[in-house]
């Protein structure tokens, strides 16, 4: 499968670098390079890639901004942005999977981690691994100032199974795990958690994680 990127990086060394790697790989090619927000909106309607490297910090319209409107946009549902940035889990990993996001990576992650996000994400496949979401998970327990629970609409259209399928699944626990904690089929526990994804409206599983915490049906250290 050929794999299209688009870097969007105010710094020309970051994006020179990149660009680079990506080339280098089999498979990836980078379809356009460019410096600010704005212009990567831009860049992603008239090329369709199949994913956004996103640099948060960006002069004008900055990373979760234009992450928002490319997610947002229903000519764009098949990009997917992957957020890159220099600092560590904080409100940035939060503002980037609310936006939108299905990937967050820092900027000095190791080329290998790099290259396989990118196959992973455009794959359809964003952040799915259980260790990704429990470090999410620990993010949000660790958080000082946590904000009051939000009312989300689309968990009343949940059935009772499929807001417990939630609730495990906003705890870390793997598709195996819930099917042996619930004593259903794996198989089950993957249709109830891609029901769960559709009603939620929802593009992967940590965006489950974020809603969960976020309307309060899992508190965190409960």
């Amino acid at each position: 499968m050929s794999v299209s990127v688009l870097l969007a990086d105010d710094q020309a060394l970051v994006r020179a670098g990149f660009s680079a790697l990506i080339d280098a790989e089999d498979g990836l090619t980078v379809c356009a390079e460019v410096a600010d927000g704005g212009a990567a909106v831009a860049a992603a309607r008239e090329h369709r890639p199949d994913v956004v490297l996103m640099d948060v910090r960006m002069p004008g319209m900055d990373g979760l901004e234009a992450t928002a409107a490319i997610t947002g946009d229903p000519r764009l549902r098949d990009v997917r942005v992957i957020v890159l940035t220099t600092f560590e889990l904080d409100d940035y990993v939060f503002g980037a999977l609310r936006a939108g996001a299905s990937g967050f990576l820092l900027k000095d992650v190791e080329p290998s981690e790099l290259l396989h996000a990118v196959r992973v994400v455009a794959a359809g496949d964003a952040l799915l691994h259980p260790r990704v979401t429990r470090r999410l998970i620990a993010a949000f327990a660790a958080r000082r100032d946590p904000a009051p629970p939000r009312r989300v609409p689309e968990l009343d259209e949940l059935t009772g199974r499929e807001l417990e399928v939630l609730a495990l699944v906003a705890r870390g626990r793997s598709n195996a795990e819930i099917a042996a904690e619930l004593v259903i089929s794996p198989l089950t526990a993957k249709t109830h958690v891609s029901r769960i994804l559709m009603k939620v409206g929802a593009r992967d599983r940590v965006q489950l994680v974020v809603t969960a915490y976020e309307s309060g049906i899992v508190v965190p250290g409960a």
